[in-house]
C-alpha cells in the first residue's frame, strides 16, 4: 500500500552490491552517475557499498554493472573474532540481539512492493500474443520476477558447497552452471554456504503481510546466506550460517525454509570484516537480456563493463565479431542506443540464438510501452571473423569475448585463429582512434599474438576477471596509426 512508499521517502539506505570482480571502479563510476552517491569499494574483491536514499531503489535495480544487491543492516570493519570455535560462534549468535533490523526490513519491505507490482504487469504481458512462446527473461531490468523461482541461481538448490581450503580463495570462485547450461561466475569469491535452520513457525509481523495476499500463511521464511574467506577462522561457513540463523530465527519467530524463502540473510565474513545484510535480488540481474542461452553465455554486467571500458561516443559503429549469443552486442543496443551496434558470428546456431534474443528484447521494449516503442540500432550477421565483409577503417570500437579453448574451439585452434582475428579487427578499426576490449582466459596465446601485431595495436589496460571460475582477463587496445595491409577482395 502507500504506507511503504511514504516510509521510503525519507528512509536511507547503504546498499551492497555483487560487480563482476575486476569492475569494481566501473560499477563506482555508474553509481555516481546515475544515482549521484559516491561508493566504497570492499576490500572483499567484486563488492561496492553506496548510500541512497529508499525512494531511489527502482533506479538502483536499474543498474548495469551489478549483480546481486543487498541492503546492509550492519558492517563491522574490525571485528575480533574468538580463538575458541564455540565462542566464536556464540558472539555471533548474540550479535543477532544487537544489530539495528528495523530500517533495513524498511528498505526490504518496500523492495518487496515494487517486485511484486512488476509481477503483476509480466502476468499481464505473458498473456499477449508476443509472449506466447513463455521465455524466461530473468525479470524486466527493474528487478526480479517473484514467480521464477525455478530459475534463481542454482547455489540456492545445493544447500553445501566446499570450504575453500585454507580459507584462500579469493581468486577461484566456485563455478556454477545454470539449467540453460550456462557456464557462470559465482556471485562471490567465497564458498557459498546455504544451511537451513530447523525452525517452529509462528509470525503475524507486518513483513509476513505481504505473502498474504498469494494465499500464504502469515509466516515469513528466511534462510542465512554465509559467504566467508581468511584463514584465521576457527570455524567454517556452515556452521556460522546455521548457528547465526538459530538466533535470527529466536530473534524474529521466523521459519526456516532454503528454497521458498522470503528473507535471505547475508552474512559476510572476509578475513576481520564483518557484514550483515538482507538480500534485494531473487536472482542476478545479469539475466535481464538473455532468454536463448548457448554453451558460452557471457553474463550481461560483464558484457556492460567491457563496453563502458572503450568509452563508446554517438554514432560510434560497435562491432562483436565473435558474438556468440548476442550479450554484448544486445547490452549495447539497450545501454547506447545513439551508436551501431553490429554482430556477427561463424556458427549458423548462435545466430539464430543471437536474432531469437534480439526479438525477445524488441518485445519486452514494446509491452513496456506500445506508443513509443522502437526497434533497436543492431544488426546480425554470419561471417567469418578472419574475412569480415567490412570496409577498412570502417570501425570505431570492436567488443568481444574470444573463444577460450574450453567449451568452443581448442587452445591449438587459437594460435592460429587470434592473430588472424587481431589483424583483421586492426584492418576495420579506425587507424589511432580505434579501440578494441576482448576478453579472454587464455592468456599466454593472446600475448603472444599481440606481439606478432604489435604494429597495429597498443595494450592500454588490462582487467583481470572471474569467468565461471576461471582467470581470465579484458584487455582495452587502442589502434596505432599504422595502416593495416589490405586484404585480397573475396567479395
Amino acid at each position: 500500500g502507500p504506507a511503504p512508499a511514504q516510509e521510503g521517502a525519507e528512509l536511507a539506505a547503504v546498499i551492497g552490491a555483487t560487480v563482476p570482480t575486476g569492475f569494481e571502479q566501473t560499477a563506482a563510476e555508474e553509481v555516481q552517475e546515475k544515482l549521484g552517491s559516491a561508493s566504497r569499494i570492499s576490500r572483499d574483491r567484486g563488492k561496492i557499498y553506496f548510500e541512497v536514499p529508499a525512494r531511489s531503489l527502482p533506479q538502483v535495480h536499474r543498474l548495469r554493472s551489478v549483480d546481486n544487491l543487498f541492503v546492509v543492516v550492519q558492517e563491522f570493519k574490525d571485528y575480533q573474532f574468538n580463538e575458541n570455535k564455540e565462542d566464536a560462534l556464540k558472539d555471533l549468535e548474540d550479535l543477532v540481539k544487537k544489530l539495528p533490523w528495523t530500517d533495513p526490513l524498511k528498505v526490504w519491505e518496500l523492495n518487496n512492493s515494487l517486485k511484486k507490482k512488476k509481477t503483476k504487469r509480466k502476468k499481464h504481458n505473458l498473456q499477449s500474443p508476443a509472449s506466447r512462446e513463455k521465455l524466461n527473461d530473468g525479470g524486466e531490468e527493474g528487478g526480479a520476477d517473484q514467480n521464477n523461482t525455478n530459475d534463481q541461481e542454482d547455489c540456492a538448490q545445493n544447500p553445501v558447497a566446499v570450504e575453500p581450503t585454507g580459507g584462500q580463495n579469493t581468486e577461484k570462485p566456485q563455478g556454477v552452471t545454470s539449467r540453460n547450461g550456462v557456464e557462470e561466475e559465482e556471485d562471490n569469491e567465497q564458498s557459498d554456504v546455504k544451511v537451513e535452520v530447523q525452525a517452529s513457525s509462528e509470525s503475524g509481523t507486518k513483513a509476513g503481510d505481504s505473502q498474504a495476499g498469494e494465499g500464504e500463511a502469515k509466516v515469513l521464511r528466511f534462510r542465512v546466506t554465509c559467504n566467508r574467506a581468511g584463514d584465521k577462522h576457527s570455524f567454517t561457513s556452515n556452521e556460522a550460517a546455521r548457528d547465526f540463523g538459530g538466533a535470527v530465527q529466536e530473534h524474529f519467530q521466523w521459519k526456516a525454509d532454503m528454497t521458498n524463502f522470503d528473507v535471505e540473510v547475508l552474512l559476510n565474513i572476509h578475513n576481520n570484516e564483518v557484514v550483515v545484510g538482507i538480500a534485494l535480488t531473487e536472482e542476478s540481474l545479469h539475466r535481464r537480456n538473455i532468454t536463448h542461452f548457448g554453451p558460452t553465455t557471457l553474463r550481461s554486467t560483464l558484457a556492460y563493463g567491457m563496453l563502458r571500458l572503450c568509452d563508446p561516443q554517438p554514432t560510434d559503429i560497435i562491432v562483436d565479431p565473435m558474438c556468440g549469443t548476442g550479450a554484448i552486442p544486445i547490452e549495447g543496443a539497450a545501454e547506447w542506443p545513439y551508436c551501431y551496434h553490429i554482430a556477427g558470428d561463424n556458427s549458423p546456431q548462435a545466430v539464430k540464438r543471437a536474432a531469437n534474443n534480439i526479438c525477445s528484447l524488441l518485445r519486452k521494449n514494446e509491452s513496456k510501452d506500445s506508443s513509443t516503442a522502437l526497434g533497436v540500432p543492431l544488426d546480425i550477421i554470419q561471417w567469418d571473423i578472419c574475412n569480415l565483409p567490412l570496409r577498412t577503417g570502417s570501425v570505431d570500437i570492436v567488443v568481444t569475448d574470444m573463444p577460450f579453448g574450453k567449451r568452443i574451439g581448442s587452445k591449438k585452434k587459437n594460435w592460429d585463429l587470434y592473430p588472424a582475428c587481431l589483424m583483421e579487427m586492426g584492418r576495420i578499426c579506425t587507424p589511432g582512434t580505434g579501440r578494441a576490449v576482448l576478453l579472454t582466459q587464455d592468456k599466454k596465446c593472446f600475448a603472444k599474438a599481440l606481439s606478432r601485431v604489435g604494429h597495429i595495436w597498443r595494450r592500454a589496460q588490462t582487467v583481470w576477471v572471474n569467468v565461471g571460475g576461471l582467470h581470465a582477463a579484458v584487455y582495452l587496445l587502442r589502434r596505432t596509426w599504422e595502416r593495416a595491409e589490405e586484404r585480397r577482395s573475396f567479395w
